[in-house]
This record gives C-alpha cells, sequence and structure tokens, in this order.
C-alpha cells in the first residue's frame, strides 16, 4: 500500500485529482474490508497540509479507525475471561499494546491537526461572518465530530487501561466541551449530537460508574430529541432514530433494578 501511495496517487500534480484518488482508495479499502489500510490513506489526507475533511470524509475516518480499534477492544474483552498464565498474560499486553498504539495515532491526528485547524477556521470565518452563517454551522459540526471521537478514544484507553486516571479526566473534559458546542449549534436531533449525548452517558455508567448521571443524560437527549421529532430531516432520519432507540435501550437497561454483568455489558455496546 505505501508503495502504491507513494509513487502513484501522491505523484499526481492536480490536488483535486490527487485528493479524489485518496477517497477513491479509502472506500475501495472500507468495502474489501481492509481497515488498516483505510487508516493509512485517511491518515495521508489528514496530512496533507491545508486540507480540511468533509462530513464524507471524516465519516470515512471515523469507520476506519472504529473497526480497527473494535478488533481490538473485543479481544481485549474476550482474553479478559481467560484464566491467567504467564503465556497469556503476555499476549493480552501485545493486545492491549497494539489497542493503546492505535488510539494514540488518531488521537494525535485529532490534537495535533483536525481540532486546531478546524478552530482556526472557525476564527476566520467568524471575522468576516456576514454571510457565513451556514459555514460557521458546518465547522462547528465538524469540531464536536473531532472532540467527540477525541473522548471515544479516551474512553476505549480507559476501559482497558483501568489504573489510568488521566484517559478518564480526558474522556470527560473532552464529551463536556462537545456537548456544550452541540447544544449550542446542533439541533437537538442532530445524529453528531445525540450519538455524542449517547457515547457520554455510555462513559458515565461504564467508566465513571455514575449511573445517575448517565441516565440523565441520556434522557435528556432522548427527550429533547423526542420534542423536535418532526424536525428530523430525511437524510439523518435513520441515523437519528437508530441512537434514539440506543439511548431508549440503555436507559431501560440502567433503570432495571435486577441489572446482572451481562447486561452491563450489553450496555457498553450500545455507543456508536
Amino acid at each position: 500500500l505505501t508503495t502504491i501511495m507513494s509513487t502513484d496517487i501522491l505523484s499526481i500534480k492536480d490536488l483535486q485529482a490527487k485528493r479524489e484518488n485518496l477517497v477513491y482508495m479509502a472506500r475501495s479499502a472500507e468495502v474489501a474490508e481492509r481497515y488498516e489500510d483505510m487508516c493509512k490513506i485517511m491518515k495521508l489526507l489528514v496530512q496533507w497540509d491545508g486540507t480540511s475533511l468533509s462530513a464524507d470524509e471524516r465519516n470515512l475516518l471515523s469507520v476506519a479507525y472504529k473497526n480497527v480499534i473494535g478488533m481490538r477492544r473485543a479481544s481485549c474483552r474476550t482474553l479478559k475471561e481467560y484464566k491467567n498464565s504467564e503465556w497469556l498474560d503476555k499476549y493480552k499486553l501485545l493486545v492491549e499494546d497494539e489497542l493503546k498504539d492505535i488510539c494514540k495515532e488518531i488521537l494525535g491526528l485529532l490534537q495535533k491537526t483536525l481540532i486546531p485547524d478546524v478552530k482556526n477556521e472557525i476564527k476566520q470565518v467568524e471575522m468576516n461572518l456576514k454571510g457565513q452563517e451556514a459555514k460557521i454551522m458546518d465547522l462547528q459540526e465538524a469540531l464536536v465530530f473531532y472532540l467527540k471521537m477525541t473522548g471515544d478514544y479516551h474512553r476505549y484507553l480507559a476501559e482497558i487501561f483501568t489504573d489510568d486516571n488521566e484517559n478518564v479526566e480526558a474522556a470527560q473534559s473532552t464529551y463536556t466541551a462537545a456537548l456544550d458546542i452541540a447544544q449550542k449549534h446542533l439541533i437537538p436531533t442532530h445524529p453528531i449530537r445525540l450519538g455524542l449525548a449517547l457515547n457520554f452517558s455510555v462513559c458515565y455508567y461504564e467508566i465513571l460508574k455514575d449511573q445517575p448521571k448517565a441516565c440523565e443524560l441520556a434522557k435528556g437527549a432522548f427527550d429533547a430529541a423526542i420534542s423536535k421529532l418532526d424536525s428530523i430531516d430525511e437524510a439523518s432520519y435513520k441515523d437519528s432514530t437508530l441512537i434514539m432507540q440506543l439511548l431508549r435501550d440503555n436507559l431501560t437497561l440502567w433503570t432495571t433494578t435486577d441489572t446482572n454483568e451481562d447486561g452491563e455489558e450489553d450496555g457498553t455496546e450500545n455507543a456508536e
């Protein structure tokens, strides 16, 4: 893949054509379920100077890393159930190190490139606000998207490395910042705002062990979306209603008095 990128696509002089080919390769890798390759391609696109990602490209970035990290999270949970032994412990450490490296890679892209770049764009557009309201909304949506992703990957680290309070605090603070912006700039039925509320509530329940706060956040997001259900546009209807269902499922799970251990694990799965 590296050879293909360096000799073919990256040698294209037309910048738009180069971008389109990278996106095409990322989509092809997704269809082929080659998610590690998809991550490498999207990383190239992110690190390309002067390039901000479109909504579709942001989703490709999310899908790539979500699938790669998802396999490692599942492996860590499975291996946790096995009786410890010297060799198994080494294998667990190997899988955990892989998970940590993936999280650090995407967090680096988010914190060093994507978030600073979109914040700078927001400042520049705000200086010349006239006729730029739609642009501001798009940029705020992107910022919430990236902050949510940042919170997610800190949560994944906190999930595995339970003694590391730094990731717990980072997840909570980043989710909080994202939620503040989302509540100001995104409508209650917006899939990104709903997904953020879903994942943040799971963080409260599973990581912070704060059931009342988890239920409060999930219920608040669900009720706010229900009150604006008629305003959901056709394009986001499926995504929005699916996340609302997950919020309701989690609320039911978390407020059931006889919830068992398996049920709690199911609750973890009810996140984006």
